[in-house]
């Protein structure tokens, strides 16, 4: 099992837009051959010292997969293609993180 953080930075102004594109590709990754968890977050404020400063115009998507294989085989689905042609106007860049439990 895998763990990936992919912080998407958005055009100013546009994460609620990003997010309504994000959404209608939710369900479609979920019926992913071993997708376990997937969704987006964005930061909330909660006055904790050790916290980053809250970013407007990021969205973090949480995901957990049964392997790297199967992250692998997702980024090829058609269904991403037509996501990346959706928010390519939304987004500025990804950065990912692929952990696994230690």
């Amino acid at each position: 099992m895998i763990y990936v953080i992919a912080t998407i930075e958005v055009v100013e102004g546009k994460r609620d837009a990003f997010l309504d594109e994000f959404h209608k590709l939710v369900p479609k990754v979920h019926a992913e051959v071993g997708c376990l968890e997937y969704g987006p977050t964005v930061d909330v404020p909660t006055g904790l010292p050790p916290q980053v400063p809250l970013r407007d115009n990021a969205v973090t998507i949480v995901e957990k997969w049964e392997s790297v294989e199967a992250l692998e085989t997702h980024l090829g689905q058609p269904h991403m293609a037509e996501y990346k042609e959706a928010t390519k106007d939304l987004a500025k860049g990804v950065v990912l993180q692929v952990l696994t439990p230690a």
